[in-house]
Order: C-alpha cells, then structure tokens, then sequence
C-alpha cells in the first residue's frame, strides 16, 4: 500500500482528499503545517506529498526546497497543490522542487490522475498494477505470485523484496539500499537480515523453478535479472 502525506491547513480540504485517496487504497497521514509535516516525514518517508504552500509557520514553497537539497528526500515525490494559480507562481512552484502543480479549486478525479502519474514516473514501485518477468506475475492488488497456474507460498516480507526487485530489475542494489527501500528508513535492523530474506525469497521460487531470478553480485549487492539460463526457462 503506497503512503501519501497530505499537508493542508484547511481542515474541509485534507479530509476530502484524504477520503479520495484512501478509497483509491492509499495509507493517508495528514499534517496541517509545515512543523507537523517534517515530524512525519522523519518519521516515515512516504511515496508521495501533496503540499499546500501557504501553511501556518513554514511555507510549503520552503519546505519544498528543503526537501529537495537533504539527501534523505531529495527523489521524494511532491505535488504542490495551492490557491496561487499566477504563472509565475507555477513557476516558482515547480522550481522549488515540485514534480506537479496544481491550483485550487481541483477536481478530486484530476488529483488522483496527477497522483498516480507522479508515482508512474518518480516510483513505479508504489503503484498497484501487477508486473511480469520471466513467467512470474506478482499483483499487488491481491497479494499473490505465480508462475502460470501455480502459485508461489511466499511472506509478506519477502513479497515486499520481490516486487522492488521486479519493479527495478537489472539493477544492483546494495543491502542498505534494500533496508531503505523495502523494509523504510525508520525501521533500524542490521544489513544481515537482508541475506536472510534473500535466502526465504529464494526458497519460495524454487518450486516454481525462478531462484535463479535474484543473482549475488559479490562485494555490491543482489539484482533481479530477466535472463534466465534454457534449462530454467
């Protein structure tokens, strides 16, 4: 389930847009200022933000771009959502850090559109739609994994891992990456226990003849590969 922190002072508009994204199937945390905001993005960094620029203390513009320069949030995606709809406001907006714009009043079905195409290009991962690699279908939706018509016995944990990997495949990820990305940068474990959820996921694929799918690469990480050997295809 995909985060959203909402940070709106208006109490009528965050519980609109609270209630349109939790019935899209979001986790939803709303903060009515800029204070509030940066305690739970300290907290847990979420998928996405939907920011209000006139805040109480802070301005949402400010926070944008401090967000922006901290290497914590800097990929963090953020849609700028406010009453200032002057060009050179946009422009502002959008040059402080923000990946979306848009101006009050909103349709709540264009703010869902802009939502997920946010997440679509800034984190993939987060969405819902099910992903396919070599036979293996993973749906989020409905938490299950197969290989054609048989079904893969498999953790939360573990599904966790396997749909970042299926979502960034070809690439090597180290055992911090893997810590920060899958399990959240405020759960604080050692990096061994990556090995071990490596080893379970691995087990789960073999009856369906896809371990080889998570490959070492020896003093950087592990990586999802797309390649498989003829004898396992």
């Amino acid at each position: 389930m995909s985060r959203v922190l909402v940070v709106e002072d208006e109490t009528a508009i965050a519980e609109l847009i609270a209630l349109n994204l939790r019935h899209a199937g979001f986790e939803v945390t709303v903060a009515s200022d800029s204070e509030a905001a940066q305690a739970q993005l300290d907290r847990v960094l979420p998928d996405l933000v939907l920011l209000d620029w006139m805040l109480p203390g802070q301005s949402g513009l400010a926070l944008a771009k401090r967000w922006r320069t901290a290497s914590r949030t800097r990929e963090l995606p953020i849609i700028m959502l406010t009453a200032r709809a002057e060009e050179v406001d946009k422009v502002a907006g959008l040059d402080a850090g923000a990946d979306d714009y848009l101006t009050k009043p909103f349709s709540t079905h264009e703010l869902m559109a802009r939502v997920r195409a946010v997440l679509r290009r800034k984190a993939p991962q987060a969405l819902d739609s099910a992903v396919e690699i070599a036979g293996l279908r993973l749906d989020p939706a409905t938490r299950r994994v197969q290989r054609g018509e048989q079904e893969v016995k498999i953790g939360p944990t573990e599904f966790k891992l396997l749909h970042f990997f299926m979502t960034h495949p070809e690439r090597v990820h180290s055992r911090a990456q893997l810590l920060d990305r899958v399990w959240g940068d405020h759960v604080f474990i050692e990096e061994r226990t990556v090995d071990v959820h490596v080893k379970r996921l691995r087990e789960a694929l073999t009856p369906v003849n896809r371990a080889q799918l998570i490959e070492t690469v020896r003093g950087a990480g592990y990586r999802l590969t797309q390649q498989l050997a003829a004898d396992a295809a």
